[in-house]
């Protein structure tokens, strides 16, 4: 069987080591002991982070990235929207017009609502 460690469970899920230490005190995880690390089963993994998940939002969208607007740059007809979604940068491109109705102006909060028919991955 594969565990993952602690690290590699928070950068999975998105938080801190601490934040999933205080989880396991909470009782919301519970990770095994080898040794002195805490791990869990990597088959586990999905499950953790649906236990985590936010509430469904009413869209098919299942990637939800909450964040805040850094820039904007509009021409005659398109707009470039750059949001800051912790550690990630998403840029959208939608019609000026979009982004007037929305008055997005940087440093105001957003959520990039990503719904993708392809997906790459790579390993490090």
């Amino acid at each position: 069987m594969e565990y993952l460690r602690i690290g590699e469970v928070a950068q999975a899920v998105g938080v801190s080591v601490d934040t999933l230490r205080r989880w396991e005190a909470e009782g919301r995880i519970t990770f095994e002991r080898r040794g002195n690390q805490r791990v869990l089963p990597a088959s586990q993994l999905s499950e953790v982070k649906a236990s985590l998940a936010p509430p469904q939002r009413g869209t098919s969208a299942r990637n939800h990235f909450d964040g805040i607007v850094v820039a904007v740059t509009k021409d005659g007809v398109m707009a470039q929207v750059e949001l800051a979604c912790g550690d990630y940068r998403v840029v959208s491109l939608m019609s000026r017009e979009a982004a007037d109705e929305l008055g997005l102006e940087p440093g105001m909060p957003a959520t990039a609502v990503v719904k993708a028919t392809s997906v790459m991955v790579q390993t490090s």
